[in-house]
């Protein structure tokens, strides 16, 4: 699917004319941006003639390698980021690759799944884009309110787990009389903890590709003579990211710590069952002496003839098991 997007006037400010063209419509020249969206190869070829660019395969998108995702062909620069995006009908959100390409004063974005951030700028884009100057719409400016509107998601993701960190906090430590209660709490607060640990992983992974990208536009910029302002608008959006990627590490370790405090609290509870048949093992090891004793083929046992001989090795087994549960309450191990 082809999205284009055309500058256009409206209550004194540049909008972004946002509407999607078939195969054989032909792609005005205006177009400042097209967005790629699940590209077929015949939607592909008809971008490539149109601006002079090779698009990416998915598999290509997938690379690693920091030479495969920011790198210059034929005047294009091409650049390839991770961004959090609803994969499928996943429950937990996934990292989809994205590629935008800058030609000249357009831009090319392709994607295979439609993150929020992109839905947010073109929403935003489409009620206004700037004072009204050409510059307003042009590829750079795009692709920096593109990235922009991704951290600013990514911002929103981790102050929503941040939140969600700290109600979990509140529960790990709280007291709960009831055992079983207690063991289902502390499983899914692990269970939680490692869903929330895996989502500011990937948000992370994400920031630290678009740091990549902006870095990337940093050093072409300032090579290039860029306008002052976008110049700005790149290292001020360069910052936000890298005090997000801070609070993103600030919250990795509060997971972690919450994570040991939980197998701390399991632990405990494991060590309190051990304890407890332990204490059982001893106190039944005397009475169990007791009668071995007395259990024993022997015909010289004194007691054996006593006609009181058998509520005597009774009580004595009581004794000798009610005494060391005694003991044990008394020094504090029960």
């Amino acid at each position: 699917m082809i999205f284009i997007h055309q500058p256009a006037i409206g209550a004194g400010a540049t909008l972004l004319e946002r509407r999607v063209i078939d195969l054989q419509d032909t792609i005005p020249e205006d177009t400042v941006w097209l967005d790629l969206i699940r590209p077929s190869r015949e939607e592909e070829l008809k971008v490539e003639a149109f601006a002079g660019i090779e698009v990416p395969t998915r598999e290509e998108m997938k690379d690693i390698e920091p030479s495969e995702l920011l790198y210059v062909e034929d005047g294009a620069r091409y650049m390839t980021g991770r961004v959090l995006s609803k994969v499928s009908d996943a429950e937990e959100p996934g990292l989809a690759g994205i590629t935008f390409i800058l030609r000249g004063n357009r831009l090319v974005t392709v994607r295979h799944e439609e993150p929020q951030a992109f839905r947010m700028y073109t929403q935003r884009a489409g009620r206004s884009m700037g004072n009204g100057s050409a510059s307003a719409t042009s590829g750079e400016t795009i692709l920096a309110g593109l990235i922009e509107a991704v951290i600013d998601r990514a911002a929103d993701v981790l102050q929503l787990q941040g939140e969600r960190i700290d109600r979990l906090s509140g529960k790990i430590f709280e007291v709960q009389e009831d055992p079983s209660a207690r063991n289902t709490a502390l499983q899914d607060t692990l269970r939680a903890l490692g869903r929330h640990g895996d989502l500011i992983s990937k948000q992370r992974e994400s920031l630290v590709s678009m740091e990549r990208i902006l870095l990337s536009l940093s050093a072409t910029y300032r090579t290039n003579k860029a306008p002052r302002d976008l110049r700005e608008d790149v290292r001020s959006t360069l910052r936000d990211l890298q005090s997000l990627e801070e609070h993103a590490t600030f919250l990795s370790t509060k997971i972690q710590f919450l994570l040991d405090a939980t197998l701390g609290l399991v632990n405990l509870e494991q060590n309190n069952i051990i304890k407890l048949f332990s204490v059982m093992a001893v106190v039944f090891m005397p009475p169990t002496l007791i009668a071995s004793i007395y259990g024993m083929n022997f015909k010289a046992i004194p007691e054996l003839d006593f006609s009181f001989g058998y509520p005597m090795a009774l009580v004595m087994m009581v004794v000798a098991a009610v005494f060391p549960y005694f003991f044990f309450r008394w020094k504090k191990w029960l």
